[in-house]
């Protein structure tokens, strides 16, 4: 994987599967790759897996200043750079709030204004979610997820980007600590009760029992993994499920 350069690439013409695209992440850290190339991965991997999402980045938090260690297209770079330079934004409020941000529609009503204006002046998106990513429960930076169709973050790719946040900072952590593939692998595996991260997705999402095990069921499916694991990766981001 490497960071792309078009502004044109559209997450909706790529279909992957996203176990496919976990193994290839996890084969990037095992092969010794510093974040300097897990970051921009990370980026690419986001547009693959969560529908709607046509562009990414990655923002860090580094000694009271905000970077972009990554992005996939120069679109994700010029919001980081909208949202440093205003100093609002779903990014800065994910690591700052400590919460998922989410706006799937900007032209309808935003709680960052001034960001939005610009956006929609000056770029093509039209949507935004935000995720804070931990590296050993540090809060560090945010994964910033971007759609050009108004309304394309709906509650399936809220859950599905939870899941890419969760696997991300596990990866950064990993590739930060020189882990391999095992350690990796044995990270990303749950003994946590599904039915705390039921309880959690119910409370935060205001919905039912049967509809919060679905949103489990659905994405262990999609990911080809334990249900356990999904679970572990609500917990890991302490429940903090976007409500829509």
């Amino acid at each position: 994987m490497t960071t792309r350069e078009s502004d044109d690439v559209s997450a909706a013409d790529t279909t992957v599967e996203p176990r496919a695209v976990f193994a290839n992440l996890a084969d990037i850290v095992y092969q010794g790759s510093g974040l300097d190339e897990v970051h921009p991965a990370i980026c690419i991997a986001a547009t693959m897996i969560v529908p709607g999402c046509d562009h990414a980045s990655i923002l860090l938090k580094r000694k009271g200043e905000y970077v972009t260690v990554a992005a996939t297209d120069a679109v994700a770079q010029r919001v980081d750079d909208f949202e440093r330079e205003i100093r609002e934004g779903p990014c800065v409020d994910a690591i700052e709030e400590e919460s998922a941000q989410i706006e799937p529609d900007l032209g309808t009503f935003s709680q960052w204004p001034t960001l939005a204006k610009r956006l929609l002046a000056e770029t093509p998106v039209r949507g935004m979610m935000a995720f804070r990513l931990m590296v050993d429960q540090h809060k560090v930076g945010a994964l910033n997820l971007f759609s050009d169709t108004p309304g394309a973050f709906d509650t399936d790719a809220a859950g599905r980007a939870i899941i890419m946040a969760s696997f991300a900072s596990v990866a950064a952590a990993a590739a930060s600590r020189g882990e391999d593939a095992l350690g990796l692998r044995s990270a990303l595996q749950s003994n946590r009760e599904i039915g705390k991260a039921v309880g959690m997705l119910m409370v935060l999402n205001d919905i039912d029992e049967e509809r919060a095990f679905e949103v489990l069921r659905r994405s262990s499916q999609d990911f080809n993994i334990k249900l356990t694991d999904v679970a572990k990766a609500v917990i890991a981001s302490r429940g903090k499920h976007p409500t829509l």
